[in-house]
């Protein structure tokens, strides 16, 4: 078994231990300004067999919505950020909107930032949702840092507090804060475990109908530098409660990818201080492989902390700055993706699939997507482990339709590659409740993935993206 169990919202004893009240950073906000209309809403596409589809289902239960462009940051409420033109057009610090004291948890030390806020026009939620996870792309120079706040309309009309969505900053030195999430938020409907919103009780019916997302950008006083945002988004959710999911077809089949193989075995015993070393850097282990398939890699001056005697350092890399001090560990599933982003023109999204045939459309496109699943060590034949949480990547598929995976609990890199079972994997991968070895009933993950990708995607990568509800 794995040692990667993350501690979600989707575990249903995680949100009713959740205590107190969310304490964000004092910030001198202006009062919220008046709620915006939405643009509009993004939804899954209808599934054929091709990857050139366009159109999309009117009621999906998974809506991912990003600010990307321009015009979308222009439609935002901006207090002391402006507008970043270039190639990944994004938004900057561009005039303090105020200073402010942090108190940092994890070093105890307390520092005076400027800051600048961008907050979102509300996003209508076509399917009202159950669930939502944040993620960002940004540039963070060392002594700056975001914050990521959402803010959401339940169907009883009541509104949210700001829920921090977490405290992000690509470095960890001693001009940087501790990249964080925040405990014990909660207001009686909903609360925040780790990276994840959801509803308390959905089986009474309150769901969450709309959400804007705040950004706020924080920068040591007296400097120019500036943090950058280019991708802010969320994928919010309303999926039943299932032991067993329907099966799909195999449509794009006989394709697999080239990517290459970690194994987060070989580092046990390494960097205890990330999340008690490699058995546990599932999360860090798969975003380096799709990392590497694009291209990128951490230079040799980066990677001149790790020990030389240790194989694959760049895992070792990925593992301290995808580490999250509040959740004590690297599978904090935005912070994978905004690690993934600091990489020269990659995108990286968190959202959910909702079968294979899309993960086929986006392998045929030629985008590897890490997936996260828990099973039973019977439920998922040649993995020899059962685990309660775990991230793998799906390169490719047989020409039956069977899964081609590099599984990075495996002894070593070249024992990575796994072919699993079309049926075992689709249904540990998308279900949202299961048994587990006590036989108690504990939830899965819902079909949630990882999705890095160029800055720049090809029109065959657009169109199998956009297939899937990412624009």
């Amino acid at each position: 078994m794995t040692k990667s169990a993350p501690r979600r919202t989707v575990l249903a004893a995680a949100l009713a231990a959740a205590a107190g009240a969310a304490t964000p950073l004092a910030l001198a906000h202006a009062a919220d300004e008046p709620r915006r209309t939405a643009a509009g809403t993004t939804g899954k596409a209808a599934r054929d067999t091709t990857a050139h589809t366009t159109a999309r289902r009117p009621k999906s239960p998974v809506d991912y919505h990003a600010w990307t462009t321009p015009s979308d940051w222009g439609r935002g409420h901006a207090d002391g950020t402006a507008v970043a033109h270039g190639p990944r057009p994004g938004i900057r610090l561009a005039r303090p909107a105020g200073t402010a004291d942090y108190k940092d948890p994890h070093t105890g030390r307390t520092a005076a930032w400027e800051y600048a806020t961008w907050t979102s026009p509300v996003h209508a939620l076509e399917v009202p949702a159950t669930e939502v996870v944040a993620s960002w792309n940004a540039h963070t120079p060392p002594g700056t840092w975001i914050t990521v706040e959402l803010q959401g309309t339940y169907s009883d009309g009541t509104r949210t507090p700001w829920y921090v969505m977490g405290r992000w900053t690509a470095g960890d030195g001693d001009a940087d804060i501790r990249r964080t999430s925040v405990d014990g938020q909660k207001d009686g409907k909903s609360s925040i475990s780790t990276d994840t919103f959801a509803v308390d009780d959905p089986a009474g019916g309150l769901r969450l109908t709309s959400y804007r997302l705040r950004a706020t950008l924080h920068r040591r006083p007296g400097t120019a530098l500036t943090p950058t945002i280019w991708r802010l988004g969320a994928m919010a959710s309303d999926l039943p409660d299932r032991f067993e999911v329907p099966a799909s077809t195999p449509a794009l089949t006989g394709r697999e990818l080239v990517v290459p193989r970690y194994s987060q075995e070989i580092h046990k015993g390494q960097y205890p201080e990330y999340d008690n070393g490699g058995e546990a850097w599932c999360s860090p282990t798969s975003s380096q492989m799709i990392i590497e398939y694009w291209g990128r890699r951490p230079t040799q001056q980066q990677l001149s902390w790790v020990n030389p005697d240790y194989a694959d350092p760049q895992v070792c890399h990925a593992a301290r700055y995808t580490f999250d001090y509040q959740y004590d560990g690297c599978g904090n599933w935005p912070f994978n993706a905004a690690y993934a982003a600091t990489y020269r023109d990659l995108q990286a999204v968190v959202t959910r699939l909702t079968s294979l045939n899309d993960a086929e459309r986006l392998v045929h496109a030629g985008l590897p997507l890490i997936t996260s699943q828990s099973f039973l060590k019977t439920e998922l034949d040649g993995a020899g482990y059962g685990t309660a949480g775990h991230l793998m990547t799906v390169i490719g598929f047989t020409k039956d339709g069977d899964v081609i995976a590099n599984d990075p609990n495996s002894p070593d890199d070249q024992a990575v590659r796994h072919i699993y079972r079309r049926r075992q994997f689709e249904n540990i991968w998308l279900r949202t409740k299961r048994k587990n070895a006590d036989g108690k009933t504990v939830s899965g993950s819902g079909g949630v993935c990882y999705l890095y990708f160029p800055a720049r995607p090809s029109a065959v990568q657009r169109r199998a993206l956009r297939a899937v509800g990412v624009v």
